[in-house]
């Protein structure tokens, strides 16, 4: 799944730095899709030879990327999560208004 959209990963390994996602365009070869990928450890890489780049959702060519097998099923992904939270807040929300 596409960290954003939650689409499923269809692509072949190894992954291209060109690739995108085709539902929503967002690069695919990233960080938060390699199987190293743990937020919170230097750098949020648990490969201790890597030299993690500092956005995360960007496309990059480290040597070290390997597609974590969770991201080829469907799920939310990250919009979702966002949507869901609009969703929540806004119902607050209208708790309060009259």
């Amino acid at each position: 799944m596409c960290w954003y959209c939650g689409s499923p990963i269809k692509d072949a390994d190894p992954l291209g730095r060109s690739l995108r996602c085709p539902e929503c365009g967002k690069d695919l070869r990233v960080c938060r899709h390699c199987r190293f990928y743990l937020a919170g450890v230097k750098g949020d890489c648990a490969e201790s030879h890597a030299e993690p780049p500092a956005e995360k959702d960007r496309g990059n060519f480290c040597d070290w990327f390997s597609l974590d097998s969770r991201f080829r099923k469907a799920s939310s992904g990250a919009k979702g999560a966002r949507d869901e939270a609009a969703s929540a807040k806004s119902a607050f929300d209208n708790l309060f208004s009259s």
